[in-house]
């Protein structure tokens, strides 16, 4: 009787607060989906994550006009920053112009995996009118969220909580996405971009706060899976997670990773993150300058069943065609090679060989696993 009482007690838990997904849960959930290939979307007409979404820039002729461009060569998913502020701003608005933009995203058969936080770039997050790009530098006006005042105070968390579980409970049963990501390279100190200006407390306060994260997601019970990409793996053969890492795999319902290394050193951690027996997706490579490239990695992620999600879509206000060294080199004009993105402004290819290459491995259409 006490046996059956405790099984009760376990399966009502899970029904109310969710639990992360068995092996067994994800790898069927994967089997269903086709082959994962899309890029880390950014308007072209935004500098970052405010101006793509506030209502007074917000644009879904622009969004729909460059996923035409996605779909056009075999791309069937986006990963996709939200910002908190922009739910404080005005909650229900917020939450109707993301309805809309996945019904764009629909339209073009493109499934989106939403970003919920990020510790990249500049930690001073603000409102309103967004400012016009730095000159030849790459992501200059990117902005983390929570930002550093939000993340030293907790008097701002119910804030953050309200926000992750409201946008969750929304869309929990919304087949149009096909996943969240919780929080983008949480303890990334920004280098030499921001790093003098970041709180000598971020790690530690990003670890306190990472697993009451995936407590809020998961409380609303979506359908779609749960991850936090890991993004320096840097290991000779024996991988030491640090504390953070072992927080970011112990909770994702599926695995993550970021490489923006060339298919050898892609392919070995393929091969270390498969030890999880959990779905992977790679959700940020493709650096040109850094040997990271399409040609390369593509064949690799589709031989193991790895999502790929390349950094950049149409160059626009982000500047990621600079590499990110111009933080410190002065660049004046265009780079003779592309960093990041894949098309024009106008809609043409920085390489037409690229989109032909991409078309062409898309078209085979594959399950995840």
């Amino acid at each position: 009787m006490k046996i059956k009482l405790v099984l009760i007690l376990t399966f009502v838990t899970s029904l109310c607060f969710g639990q992360r997904w068995t092996e067994q849960q994800a790898n069927d959930w994967y089997k269903k989906v086709q082959w994962p290939v899309g890029a880390n979307y950014a308007p072209a007409y935004a500098i970052n994550q405010l101006e793509m979404w506030q209502a007074e820039t917000f644009d879904l002729k622009a969004i729909d006009k460059e996923f035409a461009l996605a779909e056009s060569i075999g791309m069937n998913t986006m990963r996709v920053f939200l910002h908190d502020l922009l739910y404080q701003q005005n909650a229900t608005a917020f939450l109707q112009r993301i309805d809309e933009f996945l019904a764009v995203a629909d339209k073009h058969h493109i499934k989106i995996l939403f970003v919920f936080f990020d510790s990249v770039w500049n930690p001073y997050p603000e409102l309103g009118k967004q400012r016009d790009p730095m000159p030849h530098v790459h992501n200059s006006g990117w902005v983390q969220s929570p930002g550093r005042k939000a993340l030293e105070d907790p008097t701002q968390y119910p804030r953050l909580e309200a926000y992750v579980k409201a946008v969750t409970k929304r869309f929990a049963n919304d087949i149009r996405i096909l996943g969240w990501d919780v929080w983008n390279e949480p303890d990334n100190m920004t280098g030499t971009s921001y790093e003098r200006v970041e709180s000598p407390r971020k790690v530690d306060l990003v670890i306190a706060l990472l697993p009451k994260v995936f407590e809020w997601v998961r409380s609303q019970k979506p359908i779609q899976p749960l991850t936090c990409g890991v993004w320096v793996l840097e290991f000779n053969g024996n991988k030491e997670l640090k504390p953070i890492e072992k927080i970011q795999l112990d909770n994702s319902d599926i695995i993550s990773f970021h490489n923006y290394s060339d298919e050898t050193n892609f392919e070995q951690e393929v091969a270390f993150l498969k030890k999880y027996n959990r779905p992977i997706l790679c959700t940020e490579y493709m650096a040109r300058g850094n040997n990271s490239t399409f040609q390369g990695v593509l064949p690799v992620a589709k031989k193991h069943a790895v999502g790929a999600y390349n950094w950049g879509f149409v160059s626009g206000k982000s500047q990621t065609i600079y590499p990110w060294d111009s933080w410190e080199k002065k660049y004046v004009s265009e780079p003779p090679l592309w960093f990041h993105d894949i098309f024009r402004t106008d809609g043409t290819p920085y390489h037409q060989y690229e989109v032909d290459f991409i078309k062409n491995i898309t078209s085979t259409k594959t399950t995840g696993k």
